[in-house]
């Protein structure tokens, strides 16, 4: 099975993740629109979701899942078994007074997190935002036990079940926000629930895909026998500096919602909303090589064969260059579109769809930086070389917060979105030239030849984008265009009154959208692109 068809299987299935958040955020939008409140919500979402990826997909995952590779090609079973009871053991433990503590001390986290709720006129949502903290710390439990089950499953290369699980918790989220709003006094409090009601959904799927490979961990309060394991504190010993140097964008995000509660009112709802469209193509493309790469990296290095671990780099790079540089213009050229289409119903009005938009456009900018660093990073990890990549992130994290001080000034709530960006683009090159100083990664294709095939497709699709675009008003109740005409007749045939947004709209985008596949996808044929320049085997 080749590593594009892993990869293609992970994108489908984070697809579908993707829609069905979308469709989530769709109805906190027309439901709930941008308000204090909201914030509130993001804010506490904001806080087990940060640590979850900080410690449990980040550092966890990074520090986890080479180790173990190395462990199932050297040692017998039973043995890798007793590792695994070790991790899950010292893991649960570990998180549940990590747990605790969270809630006892939510108040403090939410004035670190937000402090510009603290102020009088806040205070409704300062004290909102406690709350579901508090109802939703347990999720950082759940959610690193799904990390760890997801590691051992990527390891044993079944990719399907971690990337389809995150559908759940948008699910549960969505049930709660239709049938649960009214059991509460503040009605955003079933988000609270429907976040919990989700992590417990994907941890016992992901524990039955253990039990399928007879692989589920034997947990155990003794602690210190698990510490006992050298293997374990090897883990342990490069989760430390990787927590940094993996989720330096996440960190950069902590603090830009603080920077954020201090900005107008629904900044924060704006920043998630903007988070959510960056999120699909960091998702399915980033996210999904990473994840079929970092297996890959990991063996050949194990075989110490530099080549093959310089051509899963060289591959990995040019899909995001081939799909990544049309994503970002597509965001950049689109954005009025797109969070039109997505979000401009109920409560969320045409001045949010202004702002959001701004920090879409704003996100693009450094779209191609971070899809590189989830190649990259991984080109240094699977090595278990975490020194350098820790060096680099504490620079990119400065970096990053002098970049607020020059944007949020002038752009408000869109500069903390371009400093992200930026600031993940500097990641990405100082990532690449220390893997290049190191000589751990020489580029093995002809890169000057790639770029210049791949300019006129880009081009030809920015002047589509262009054209159309003349046409074509988003927000306008009734436009009279060609385009929204044919949108228009096509969601009569469907039937509007079967969806939870005006159908036209969706049509309309669906068609630019596919306007721009054609364009893009034709000019890379002519221009000699063919798929098997980008399969490798596994």
């Amino acid at each position: 099975m080749s590593l594009l068809r892993s990869a293609a299987t992970i994108s489908g299935l984070t697809l579908l993740s993707r829609i069905t958040g979308l469709a989530r955020d769709i109805l906190i939008a027309r439901t709930f629109g941008a308000s204090p409140l909201t914030d509130a919500f993001w804010v506490a979402f904001r806080i087990p979701n940060l640590l979850r990826r900080l410690f449990a997909e980040g550092a966890f995952a990074q520090a986890f899942v080479p180790i173990l590779g190395e462990a199932r090609n050297k040692h017998p079973e039973e043995k890798v078994k007793t590792l695994l009871d070790h991790v899950a053991s010292l893991l649960t433990v570990a998180l549940m007074l990590v747990t605790l503590l969270g809630i006892i001390a939510t108040p403090w986290i939410v004035t670190i997190m937000a402090s510009g709720m603290t102020r009088p006129e806040n205070q409704t949502a300062f004290e909102a935002a406690t709350w579901m903290t508090r109802v939703m710390f347990p999720y950082i439990l759940c959610m690193s036990l799904v990390a760890f089950a997801s590691g051992v499953l990527n390891t044993w290369r079944k990719f399907a079940i971690p990337a389809f699980t995150p559908v759940l918790l948008n699910i549960a989220m969505i049930l709660a926000c239709l049938f649960l709003t009214g059991y509460f006094s503040t009605p955003i409090y079933a988000l609270a629930a429907g976040v919990m009601a989700g992590g417990i959904a994907q941890l016992t799927i992901q524990w039955l895909a253990l039990a399928k490979l007879g692989l589920v961990p034997r947990l155990s309060l003794k602690v210190g026998q698990a510490w006992q394991d050298p293997v374990v504190r090897r883990i342990v010993k490069q989760m430390g500096p990787a927590t940094l140097g993996v989720s330096v964008a996440q960190i950069s995000i902590l603090i830009n919602t603080n920077i954020a509660t201090w900005l107008a009112a629904g900044s924060v709802t704006w920043l998630s909303f903007a988070d959510r469209l960056m999120e699909f193509p960091t998702a399915l493309l980033g996210v999904a090589l990473g994840t079929v790469l970092l297996p890959s990296l990991s063996a050949a290095h194990a075989k110490e064969d530099a080549q093959a671990y310089s051509q899963l780099m060289d591959w990995g790079l040019k899909l995001v260059f081939m799909l990544g540089m049309p994503a970002a213009l597509g965001m950049a050229f689109l954005a009025d579109g797109l969070v039109a289409t997505l979000f401009n119903y109920g409560a969320f009005g045409s001045d949010d769809v202004f702002f959001t938009r701004s920090a879409v456009m704003a996100y693009a900018v450094g779209l191609i930086g971070i899809l590189s660093v989830k190649i990259l990073a991984p080109g240094f990890y699977a090595k278990q070389d975490i020194r350098t990549p820790v060096k680099i992130a504490i620079f990119v994290l400065i970096s990053t917060q002098l970049l607020n001080v020059i944007f949020v000034p002038l752009l408000d709530h869109a500069g903390l979105a371009l400093s992200i960006g930026l600031g993940a683009t500097l990641n990405a090159l100082c990532l690449y030239i220390g893997l290049r100083r190191k000589k751990i990664y020489i580029p093995q294709g002809k890169w000057p030849a790639f770029f210049i095939r791949l300019a006129p497709a880009l081009l030809c699709m920015t002047g589509w984008l262009l054209f159309i675009q003349q046409y074509i008003n988003w927000t306008e109740a009734s436009p009279n265009t060609l385009i929204h005409t044919i949108g228009g007749f096509i969601s009569g045939i469907i039937g509007e009154s079967a969806f939870i947004f005006p159908v036209s709209r969706l049509v309309t985008l669906l068609l630019v959208l596919i306007g721009c596949g054609l364009v893009y996808f034709g000019v890379l044929l002519a221009c000699g692109f063919r798929k098997h320049d980008f399969t490798r085997r596994k």
